[in-house]
């Protein structure tokens, strides 16, 4: 398998309130999340990546599913989405990666979680990072994520999905609204996460 790289700002949403109870917060480690069932949407842009000698640089990337806390060893269900605009390698790729199916950064991180991909899919995306400013996730006709402004705290938050080894910090969100094959949800004033990732195959 070829070495791959990705690495870029990260904006996700889920249904707990802030801050997220799955986060490490000033390093203690985090907890079962606060509602039985995890309802989520994460979205990753490609500001420089590669596979092999293929370009990743540019390409967009989000993923919704959830979890049920009383289901043994909760396991997330998840669908994917990759920008239009990508070639079907770079689709393959990209899915590859945030699922874990390439081994690697997710792989260690969270993705050993994930147990059924029901989806990928050529969308339309619009991600938006504005540092301690304006994030934007847009599935056209499918995933609508807006942040309302940083959640008011002194503490260290870090999520595992970008890495607890990345800078980031809480947010509080308008909405989150889901629609998609087998995830249909709505929540405002719900929690989400602002950082940077860096993934890596080695």
């Amino acid at each position: 398998m070829s070495q791959w790289r990705i690495a870029g700002p990260y904006f996700e949403s889920c249904n707990c309130d802030a801050i997220c109870s799955c986060r490490s917060v000033n390093g203690k480690p985090g907890s079962r999340a606060q509602f039985r069932f995890c309802k989520f949407a994460v979205g990753w842009s490609v500001a420089e990546g590669h596979y092999g000698s293929a370009d990743l640089s540019g390409r967009r990337v989000v993923m919704v599913g959830y979890w049920d806390e009383d289901e043994k060893g909760a396991p997330w269900r998840v669908g994917v989405y990759v920008d239009h605009d990508a070639n079907t390698e770079q689709r393959e790729v990209l899915a590859g990666i945030v699922t874990g199916r390439m081994g690697g950064s997710p792989y260690r991180q969270y993705a050993t979680c994930i147990t059924e991909v029901r989806f990928v899919e050529s969308r339309e995306i619009n991600l938006v990072h504005q540092p301690r400013g304006r994030q934007r996730l847009e599935v056209a006709g499918h995933v609508d994520v807006a942040a309302r402004e940083p959640f008011d705290t002194t503490a260290t938050v870090t999520c595992g999905v970008p890495g607890h080894d990345r800078p980031g910090y809480e947010v509080v969100v308008d909405h989150l609204n889901v629609r998609a094959e087998g995830f249909n949800f709505d929540f405002e004033g719900n929690c989400s996460y602002v950082a940077t990732y860096d993934y890596r195959s080695d």
